[in-house]
């Protein structure tokens, strides 16, 4: 029995779902049962019958589907699989960043610690982010955290005045855009996509801003072929599974590395062994505080509402 086989055998014994993220090696998102951006797999978490949750993504997204689902076992492949943008805002300094500015809404991107949302009033994803913006009274003053990047594009689309905590992703603000114009020169006819997690200086350069998953129904839908793509390399796999007769480009990043293209080290430390070993043993679990879980559900809920 094969590798793949073992998996789905597993999953059958322990009544489990697979839950991943684009990002993921295609040989995870091949397996599993739904692949999706932040908020498909929140939304997935949330209605799911299964037993155990094995999440193929990073550490928060895991946290995510513990706290929607408290009694259910929540797997994580590599309790590695960390998130630079979640690092990039560290609980206590934020709670002091908060009571710095009094009176403030705080919505907080999903890419954060379940101690950060445990902070938060809404939390929200790339996919609904303008939504629960824009579903604010516009005098309400917000402060919103923790990707720099994602809060400009809000700002620059809803001309709401908001308070930016100054966290980034390091896979997003990667790509160079001097070999982007360059690569555009070789491609003329291609169109440019990018997530919103991208510097201002990429994202000027786009036809097209959204979401993993609105990237893909965007290059679904559009009748060009072509397309440069400025987010993290592993979308181009379930991209090229729905549109096989288009030419997907990566976008180029600073480092010249062997993908010339933006990858998350975080995301691939996830492989089909450790999926199956963690699905075998039962571990590595995990677990958020339910003093934590509680205040934290509550913005995660408010998002799925308004989604």
């Amino acid at each position: 029995m094969n590798l793949k086989e073992e998996i789905e055998k597993l999953k059958k014994e322990k009544n489990a779902v697979i839950l991943a993220h684009y990002y993921q090696y295609p040989e995870i998102q091949d397996i599993a049962d739904y692949v999706g951006d932040s908020l498909g797999l929140s939304q997935k978490a949330a209605e799911t019958n299964a037993d155990v949750i094995v999440f193929a993504g990073v550490h928060f997204m895991a946290e995510t589907a513990k706290i929607l689902n408290p009694e259910k076992q929540v797997l994580l492949p590599d309790l590695n699989a960390g998130c630079s943008l979640a690092d990039s805002c560290p609980p206590d300094q934020f709670e002091a960043f908060i009571k710095e500015h009094p009176g403030h809404t705080v919505i907080t991107y999903v890419n954060c610690s379940a101690e950060v949302k445990a902070l938060t009033d809404i939390v929200c994803t790339s996919s609904n982010a303008l939504k629960i913006v824009e579903s604010l009274p516009k005098d309400e003053p917000i402060i919103f955290a923790p990707d720099r990047n994602l809060g400009k594009y809000i700002q620059k689309e809803t001309g709401r005045d908001m308070v930016l905590w100054d966290g980034s992703c390091v896979v997003h603000e990667a790509f160079s855009l001097d070999k982007l114009l360059e690569l555009y020169k070789k491609h003329p006819d291609a169109l440019i996509i990018a997530h919103p997690e991208s510097e201002e200086h990429i994202l000027k350069t786009a036809n097209y801003i959204g979401s993993t998953a609105g990237m893909i129904d965007f290059v679904k839908k559009h009748p060009k072929k072509k397309f440069i793509v400025a987010t993290e390399v592993g979308i181009l796999h379930k991209m090229q599974q729905e549109v096989p007769d288009a030419e997907l480009i990566p976008a180029p990043v600073q480092e010249d590395n062997t993908c010339a293209c933006s990858e998350c080290a975080y995301m691939k430390v996830n492989t089909l062994q450790k999926l199956h070993d963690c699905l075998k043993n039962g571990f590595p679990e995990v677990n958020v505080p339910t003093s934590i879980r509680e205040r934290a559900l509550l913005p995660i809920e408010r998002m799925l509402k308004l989604s």
